[in-house]
């Protein structure tokens, strides 16, 4: 199955859970096509559970979910080993992070040391339990969300955390149409049509092969690598983009242009994916700003507008 037809069935699937989001939809199966996940940050009810779970019964994969509180111990997620009193051995109990897709609900109401059980995971796709390392599934995806930080019991993400994310993404409220949508179903007025299974993981295999055959030319790579220098060098931004920021700028690229049919990367396709996959790995100097995310979008568009685009 191409990229392309399997972006419109995972859509055809979600937007029966998620209504008026098809931009957030599209950079979701982007990311898990680059090989990479997601963070969404969002205040409560506005559909981050509804997208991954959406997701996941399209794919028909196996999904695990984690509820993210202040007393989950990293054991909770990457699993322990327990001493079986009926054997006389230790046995390897394994942690939620067994799975192919990973919804890591409300990810930053637990502490830094659990939020860190992921880091290993999320870049090596591995576990490392008492000195042994055990592989994780190849399509492992990691969905998480998270309240602003400026809500109660929140703790802030560490800067390695963040950085392994490939977007971060806002779904925001919901249009009045799609507002509208939700309470007809509410109300009956709607069939109320869930989502079914209509891919497989060796779909997104495939899909993931086409993506890595996505031609980048010369003049796209300088424009990408212009790009993420540029958030080094303001005045404003204390922390720029790191390399592996280009890392992510460029498979998202090309993840984006397979889903569109392409198999090659133009220069729109940098600019609709900078906010997403850059934003967040920025840390601006002014720290008294309430939203420093939407500060960080703000600068990217400013630096979108002195970048030159490649025009040839």
């Amino acid at each position: 199955m191409k990229a392309s037809e399997l972006y419109e069935k995972l859509k055809g699937e979600i937007e029966k859970e998620l209504f008026g989001k098809e931009e957030s939809v599209r950079c979701a199966v982007t990311a898990l096509l680059a090989g990479g996940h997601v963070l969404l940050e969002d205040v409560p009810g506005t559909g981050k559970t509804s997208l991954i779970r959406a997701l996941a019964v399209a794919l028909g994969a196996e999904s695990r979910r984690v509820q993210f509180t202040p007393d989950l111990l990293p054991s909770d997620i990457t699993g322990i080993h327990f001493y079986n009193q009926q054997e006389g051995t230790f046995t390897l109990r394994r942690g939620p992070v067994f799975t192919n897709l990973l919804l890591a609900d409300e990810i930053n109401r637990a502490t830094p040391r659990t939020q860190a059980a992921l880091l290993e995971c999320m870049e090596e796709r591995q576990v490392t339990l008492d000195g042994e390392t055990l592989p994780l599934s190849d399509v492992f995806f990691v969905m998480a969300t998270m309240n602003p930080i400026e809500f109660q019991g929140t703790f802030p993400l560490p800067e390695a955390q963040i950085d392994r994310f490939l977007m971060k993404l806002h779904l925001g409220y919901p249009s009045d149409a799609a507002e509208r949508q939700i309470v007809e179903r509410v109300c009956g007025a709607e069939t109320g049509e869930k989502p079914q299974t209509v891919a497989t993981l060796e779909d997104v295999r495939a899909a993931r092969a086409e993506v890595a055959k996505v031609h980048v030319s010369p003049a796209i790579r300088d424009y990408i690598v212009a790009l993420v220098r540029a958030t080094r060098e303001d005045e404003k931004i204390r922390l720029g983009a790191s390399p592996r920021g280009v890392v992510a700028m460029t498979q998202a690229a090309r993840a984006y242009a397979a889903i569109a049919g392409r198999d090659y990367v133009l220069p729109d396709d940098i600019k609709r994916l900078a906010v997403p996959v850059l934003a967040h790995r920025l840390i601006l100097r002014s720290q008294s700003s309430v939203r420093l995310s939407q500060s960080a979008e703000a600068l990217i568009g400013v630096l979108l507008s002195r970048v030159p685009i490649p025009t040839a």
